[in-house]
């Protein structure tokens, strides 16, 4: 075991405990969440769940006014009520209400769009922020990102860290940046931290960095930019949970978490709920501490959902497209 000594902001340092991770033992685990089979009623909920803690994504250089207002219109209603009362007529049951998504995430010259077609609708605007996704500016320009993101409405901010002085192992640096940030963000909007672990390598540096972000102030702490391979996966995110639930244990404040990149299936987003409910419990799952940045799942997880109560399977072209 290592200690990682790092200055805090008021003065004084602290010392974060870098313990090892069993590689084995974490492939092992994960492996096992894969294995579950939900069904029935059960299936429904964690659908239903799922699609609550989605964070609908575009971050192109080709984006628009109206790539945003139809990003905005479906997560505010995911599916077209001419559907949902199609399925009623044919199956002579009741649907649930379908829910909203948890977010809408953008560059931040598309912010004022999200807040203007959102409008009063309680779905975050989640902007990535700090030079994403490679974070390779100064920090004085990060600030001022994240700081006019602010101004434009964004209730969430997804910020990357540095991955070039995490792996030089230039930890004060990243730390820094992150408290700085998050005195910016402090009463204004949420922070999300993205570590980008396709590029950390190994899981001790995704534990390091996930307990540094954590003690620096982060609300959520994220996998990937999505713009990396690989993105997501079920270890990483095992391993980034433990070192949440290690936080809580010494802080007993909750940290949110959010994979993102690569998670493509309603299948593989009940696998990872099972791991939240059977690593963290109850209290994490909801969309205000577990969320999933990937666009692509949200028509796979309407498609099961009309399969659970028409007994056929729909097309994506069923749904609209993001």
């Amino acid at each position: 075991m290592a200690n990682i000594s790092l200055k805090m902001p008021g003065g004084g340092r602290f010392v974060i405990s870098h313990y090892p991770v069993d590689a084995i033992g974490i492939e092992e685990r994960a492996a096992s969440f894969t294995k579950r089979s939900i069904k029935g009623e059960s299936k429904l909920d964690l659908l239903y769940l799922a699609l609550s803690m989605c964070d609908l994504t575009t971050l192109e250089g080709a984006d628009t006014e109206g790539k945003i207002r139809q990003l905005c219109a479906k997560a505010i209603h995911p599916v077209s009520p001419f559907a949902v009362s199609e399925i009623e007529k044919i199956t002579n049951k009741k649907m649930r209400p379908i829910p909203s998504v948890a977010a809408v995430c953008v560059y931040q010259n598309m912010v004022p769009y999200a807040k203007k077609y959102l409008g009063d609708s309680e779905i975050n605007i989640a902007a990535v922020s700090t030079a994403f996704p490679a974070s390779a500016v100064s920090t004085d320009i990060k600030l001022r990102d994240v700081k006019k993101c602010i101004e434009l409405g964004a209730t969430e901010i997804d910020m990357v860290i540095d991955r070039g002085a995490f792996l030089s192992g230039k930890y004060q640096k990243v730390f820094d940046e992150i408290v700085a940030v998050k005195d910016i963000c402090a009463g204004k909007a949420h922070l999300k931290v993205i570590l980008e672990t396709g590029e950390l390598v190994t899981y001790d540096n995704v534990r390091l960095a996930s307990m540094m972000s954590m003690y620096a102030g982060a609300d959520f702490i994220k996998t990937s930019t999505g713009k990396v391979t690989p993105g997501a996966t079920i270890p990483v995110t095992l391993v980034m949970l433990q070192a949440i639930q290690d936080y809580y244990d010494e802080t007993n404040i909750q940290i949110g978490m959010k994979p993102a990149g690569g998670i493509r299936t309603a299948k593989q987003a009940i696998h990872y709920l099972c791991m939240v409910n059977e690593v963290m419990g109850a209290d994490w799952m909801n969309p205000d501490m577990f969320r999933f940045g990937a666009s692509a799942i949200v028509n796979d997880i309407l498609k099961q959902i009309f399969k659970q109560y028409s007994g056929k399977y729909y097309y994506s072209y069923d749904f609209a497209i993001d």
